[in-house]
C-alpha cells in the first residue's frame, strides 16, 4: 500500500458570502494520479490554490510528507517539492523554450531567476533542460521563442518547466485546455508515461483525459466533494451522473 503523500482535512475557503471550499477532505498516495473534476464554478481553482499555497484556507489543515504545510506560501511549498501548472500558461514568452526550462533547472538548484544569462551559458543547466524538452516532445523546438510556440506546445513547455524542478508533487490545472485533438492526445500520452513514478493532482474538464489517466477521481460540486473513487466507481455513481457527468454518461 502506497504511503499518503498529501492529506487535506476540513478545508474551507469563502469569498464574502460565497463558500468556494466547503469542508473538503482529500488525500493523495505516493505515485498516484488523483483527478479533481466538477462543473464550472465548482471551486476547483480555489481548491488547487490552497493545495499549492497560493491561497490560505480559512480553516482546515494540509499535510505533506507528514509535515503540516497549511501556513506555508507557494515558494516554501515549492522548496518542499510542489510544482504547479496553471490554466493560463505562465512561461517567459520572450525566451526560447530551452531558456525557459533552463531557468526552471536553475531555480531548482537554488539560484535566482535574475541570473538567467548564466542559465543560457552553463551546460549543467542546459543539458538537463534539453533532455526534459525531448521527454515532453519539444526537442526540435528548443530554440524557438516561447511566444512563437503553438498553444499546445506552450502547455507542454509549462509541464516541462514544472518537471525540471524535480517535484514530489505535480499539480496540473487543466493541462489540455484549449488544445486540438492531436495536441491533446500527445499530452495525455506523455502524462501516461509519468503514471506510477510521479505523484499528480490533475484538475481537468476533458473527461477522456481524466478517465484514461486517473487512478482515483474526486468530484467537486458547489465547493464540496460529493464522491471519490476509481474511474469505474465514478462512472457508476448515480449522484455524480446526475450532478456532473449527465444521465447519458457511459
Amino acid at each position: 500500500m502506497a504511503e499518503t503523500l498529501l492529506l487535506a482535512r476540513g478545508l474551507c475557503k469563502s469569498f464574502g458570502a460565497l463558500r468556494a471550499s466547503d469542508d473538503i477532505d482529500f488525500d493523495l498516495k505516493e505515485g498516484e494520479t488523483h483527478a479533481v473534476i466538477g462543473p464550472n464554478g465548482a471551486g476547483k481553482t480555489t481548491f488547487i490554490g490552497q493545495l499549492s499555497g497560493d491561497l490560505r484556507p480559512d480553516t482546515g489543515t494540509i499535510r505533506f510528507a507528514g509535515d503540516d504545510v497549511t501556513a506555508l506560501g507557494a515558494p516554501a511549498r515549492a522548496r518542499k517539492g510542489f510544482a504547479r501548472s496553471f490554466q493560463i500558461t505562465s512561461i517567459y514568452r520572450e525566451f526560447t523554450a530551452l531558456d525557459n526550462v533552463a531557468l526552471a533547472v536553475q531555480a531548482h538548484a537554488g539560484h535566482s531567476f535574475r541570473f538567467w544569462r548564466k542559465a543560457r551559458e552553463e551546460s549543467a543547466l542546459r543539458e538537463p533542460a534539453r533532455r526534459m524538452l525531448e521527454e515532453v516532445g519539444l526537442g526540435a523546438r528548443a530554440d524557438v521563442l516561447a511566444a512563437n510556440l503553438a498553444h499546445g506546445e506552450q502547455r507542454q513547455l509549462e509541464v516541462a518547466m514544472a518537471l525540471a524542478t524535480a517535484p514530489r508533487l505535480l499539480l496540473l490545472d487543466e493541462p489540455v485546455a484549449g488544445m486540438g485533438g492531436d495536441e491533446s492526445r500527445r499530452m495525455v500520452a506523455f502524462l501516461a508515461k509519468l503514471k506510477g513514478r510521479q505523484s499528480i493532482i490533475l484538475v481537468e474538464h476533458d473527461m477522456d483525459a481524466v478517465f484514461s489517466l486517473a487512478d482515483r477521481i474526486s468530484v467537486l460540486v458547489y465547493g464540496r466533494i460529493i464522491a471519490t473513487g476509481t474511474p469505474g466507481e465514478i462512472r457508476a455513481n448515480a449522484d455524480v451522473r446526475s450532478a456532473y457527468l449527465g444521465e447519458d454518461a457511459q
